[in-house]
């Protein structure tokens, strides 16, 4: 609901595609810079508590957008103001959720289930919001979006505060934050399957972010209609995020995932073309059915695949580079859409980003081999695939 009010507020007080571009920007330039920081501060940290502070850190935020916008003394500036404060809540609460998750699963092998059913949540919402937030917005503005937000952060600091969790092991004592820096990025940098699986998420979210800025501009522009426009688009988008979670719930491994993100981010890739060329309400939908497909899947899949290879004791720094890769290349591809949207069209950028999309896809299919190479004896040592049988000459 908020993320589809800020949108439509911004609109208002705007109309301008590049100032959306912008918006985006100020929050998520945050999360990039301080992600893999906040990460390893964090495992100092009992996590379900420190979970306790962000989500009350973003019910603030949620709740003072409320006053200002319903007071009718919102300005653009404010918004920014308030979105860069959400970055840095969400570079610490991101990898921290995340790996939070793997403390709530017992068996490792239920790992992806978890995090495709934790998707299948989120993405639900996401579904369910624009509708909600379309209507709202129509009844009452945009200001009870964000007050429902806000109020709806009690439930969630609630259900982490009944949690019955293993107690808390903070590191060695003596490890400095910088040198659990350094050991995070030695295991990302060093370990091809991670290097090359963060790499392509970067580049799919750099590009994918596209079609989620522009939105707004779609609705009122392209397709001459108002919030309950953007809601229908933003629900189309919506269905086809909760099939790709879904789709992953029934998975019974995490093995031939890699093989997922390829299609995955075609589909991204063609969904964004046909977007950018449709100016038909059912056509433009039915694109962001699979848009929203290939976009969640790429990114549940990535997460699914980090977790399982990461070693316990690096999870939460690893999680921290997925933050940066997923959350943290959105706002300079936020920015970048927003500025070619203004320069050269909001239909032609949409285009141009399917099109990178696509050739993104080509390259990780040429690294594929090596990957799944590097992948193997990991898989094997936690007995997800069979373990090669002993040479009978040795």
């Amino acid at each position: 609901m908020t993320r589809l009010a800020t949108g439509w507020l911004v609109y208002e007080l705007t109309g301008s595609p590049l100032m959306l571009g912008v918006v985006s920007f100020s929050g998520q330039i945050v999360t990039f810079v301080l992600g893999p920081v906040a990460a390893a501060w964090m495992e100092r940290f009992e996590r379900r508590r420190f979970l306790v502070w962000t989500q009350a850190a973003s019910m603030v935020q949620s709740l003072t957008l409320a006053y200002v916008t319903l007071t009718h003394v919102v300005t653009y500036h404010q918004v920014i103001a308030l979105t860069v404060f959400q970055g840095v809540v969400n570079a610490f609460d991101m990898p921290g959720r995340q790996s939070f998750l793997v403390q709530m699963v017992d068996d490792r092998e239920d790992l992806g289930n978890a995090i495709a059913i934790n998707s299948s949540m989120v993405n639900a919402a996401r579904l369910v919001g624009p509708a909600i937030a379309g209507l709202t917005i129509s009844l009452v503005g945009t200001g009870m979006c964000f007050f429902i937000d806000g109020v709806s952060y009690l439930a969630v600091i609630v259900s982490l505060l009944m949690m019955d969790l293993p107690a808390h092991r903070p590191p060695a004592a003596g490890v400095q934050l910088m040198h659990q820096l350094r050991e995070g990025w030695q295991y990302i940098s060093t370990f091809r399957p991670m290097r090359v699986i963060l790499l392509n998420l970067a580049a799919t979210s750099f590009l994918g972010i596209s079609y989620s800025v522009l939105l707004p501009i779609i609705a009122g522009d392209v397709m001459h209609g108002g919030a309950s426009t953007l809601a229908w688009l933003t629900g189309a988008s919506g269905v086809g995020a909760l099939v790709s979670a879904l789709s992953l719930v029934l998975r019974k491994s995490v093995v031939g995932l890699t093989h997922i993100l390829n299609v995955a981010a075609g589909l991204l890739g063609v969904g964004m073309v046909v977007l950018g060329l449709s100016h038909a309400m059912w056509l433009s939908m039915l694109a962001l059915v699979f848009t929203g497909f290939g976009f969640i899947q790429v990114a549940s899949a990535t997460n699914t695949i980090i977790q399982t290879l990461a070693p316990e004791d690096m999870r939460t720094r690893v999680m921290g580079y997925f933050t940066m890769a997923f959350f943290g290349s959105a706002p300079v591809g936020s920015l970048l859409a927003g500025a070619a949207a203004h320069q050269f069209g909001t239909m032609p950028t949409l285009v141009g980003a399917g099109l990178g999309c696509l050739a993104t896809t080509v390259v990780f299919t040429l690294a594929l081999p090596k990957v799944r190479a590097d992948m193997r004896p990991v898989y094997q040592e936690l007995g997800l695939i069979p373990a090669p049988e002993p040479d009978a000459t040795q």
